[in-house]
Order: C-alpha cells, then sequence, then structure tokens
C-alpha cells in the first residue's frame, strides 16, 4: 500500500490526471486502485493502474469508469456489478491545472493572455526572439519563457488541462511545438494562420511523421469566425474556440471560411 501512496503522490506532485478508486464498503472495504494514462501519454492511450480492489473483474470495470470520471473531469461514487454483487466505489479524480500555453509573443498574444487570466487560467507566453518576449509585454503571463519552443517545451507537463496555441507564423517556431503538442493528450491545439497557410504546414507535419488523425486535432483557421480584426478581436475569438473546447460544444463556426 506504501508503494501505491508513493505513485499517487507522485502522480499529484507531477499534476496527471489520474483516479484513485476506492472500495467503500463490504470485504474489500479499502482496497485502493490507482488508473491513469500509460507511458505514451498519447491522446487514446491506454490506462496504467496500480494496486487493485481485490477482485480482477472489479478491478477492470473500475478502471472503465475510472476513465469516465476523468473524462468528465470530476470525482464520483458509483455502484459497480461484478463477479454476482454490486461494490460502493468512490473514484477520487485529480485534475490537472488549466493553463494556457502561447508559442509566440507577438501582439495577439497580449491581450489573449489577459482573456485567459480572467478564465482563470494558468498562462505561459515561449518565445526565443528577445525582442518580442519582453517583460513590458508579458508582464501579466504567469510565465515569460525566453526559449526555443522545442526547448522550453521538454520541460512542460501538457495535460488534457492544457490549451495550446501556436501564433508566430514562423515554421522553425510552430512546427516543431506542433510536433510536441501532438505527442501529449491536450485539451486544445490551434495555430494561426489561413487555410492555405495550413495547407503547408498540414504537408510539413505528414513528412515529420504526424498521423492524420493527429492533425486532425489542430484548430485551424484558429478561433470562432466572429468577424474581428484587431489583435483583441482575434485574441477573443481564439479563447471564445478554447471556451467552447473546454465545454465540450459543437463548433459549426468554420463551415465555409476562407
Amino acid at each position: 500500500m506504501a508503494e501505491l501512496f508513493d505513485q499517487v503522490a507522485q502522480a499529484i506532485r507531477e499534476d496527471e490526471l489520474c483516479a484513485v478508486v476506492t472500495v467503500l464498503g463490504g470485504e474489500k472495504v479499502g482496497g485502493k486502485l490507482l488508473a491513469r494514462r500509460a507511458a505514451s501519454r498519447e491522446r487514446g492511450s491506454a490506462i496504467a493502474t496500480a494496486g487493485s480492489l481485490g477482485n480482477g473483474a472489479l478491478d477492470q470495470a473500475a478502471v472503465e469508469r475510472a476513465k469516465d470520471a476523468m473524462e468528465a473531469g470530476g470525482t464520483t461514487r458509483v455502484t459497480i456489478a461484478a463477479e454476482g454483487r454490486e461494490w460502493d466505489l468512490l473514484i477520487d479524480v485529480h485534475v490537472p491545472q488549466e493553463k494556457l500555453v502561447i508559442v509566440g509573443a507577438v501582439h495577439i498574444a497580449i491581450p489573449l493572455v489577459t482573456f485567459a487570466k480572467a478564465l482563470g487560467l494558468y498562462t505561459v507566453v515561449i518565445d526565443a526572439r528577445q525582442i518580442f518576449a519582453t517583460q513590458d509585454r508579458f508582464d501579466h503571463a504567469d510565465e515569460l519563457v525566453r526559449s526555443w519552443p522545442e526547448d522550453a517545451l521538454q520541460e512542460m507537463t501538457l495535460s488534457e488541462s492544457t490549451y495550446f496555441v501556436t501564433l508566430t507564423h514562423d515554421e522553425k517556431l510552430d512546427t516543431p511545438a506542433l510536433i510536441h503538442a501532438l505527442g501529449h493528450p491536450v485539451g486544445y491545439v490551434g495555430a494561426l494562420g489561413s487555410k492555405r497557410t495550413h495547407a503547408k504546414r498540414v504537408a510539413v507535419l505528414r513528412e515529420a511523421g504526424m498521423s492524420d488523425e493527429q492533425i486532425a486535432r489542430i484548430h485551424a483557421p484558429i478561433g470562432l469566425d466572429l468577424g474581428g480584426r484587431s489583435p483583441e478581436e482575434i485574441a477573443l475569438a481564439i479563447m471564445a474556440e478554447i471556451v467552447q473546447v473546454r465545454n465540450r460544444r459543437t463548433d459549426r463556426s468554420k463551415e465555409g471560411r476562407e
């Protein structure tokens, strides 16, 4: 049990999406199982477990319910039928801190940080270009990382609670960043650029080994079609789309957009 508690503590310390399932009554009362994403960390990857509720069939059923609870992002109490009886379980979910990672300290990023913080997101701005990534411009961001995205992202935890956008129009910055993000179960990936720009981006990503399924996760053109053109209006459109994804709403606004 001590080893299980150590793994739970590690998952929470690393701000990883995970769930601890506990038997609330009966002969197996107190039995615990940890469910977390398997090592690949890609979206849709298998669930790894530690510990046991004392019954193989119960463990299997509990993992399926834990996956649902993690997807919903909330702790829940459930009753599961296994081995000819019902089991009362608590599924305690740890949801990582919601954060917005912005690649590109461009002008759009300034109001985007403001909107994100107003909605309770932790904000990170990444850009190796010192002329853009200045403290004066991004004093309101929680983190300003003056580094190449490819390097900076290696030090970050990207989870289902991460919203990720690229804004630079610079392939040297955007492409490695998108490749990294698409290898993680981030909740949202958006890339600034027209349909023509995105078509070129898709070709580059395919050459880099990204699958069509991964590439399809990119929201491009980025943001809801609000008709805006100023940096503030574009930032608002991006944040509106993130809120839409956050609340699991369907987006039909991009049909026919150029």
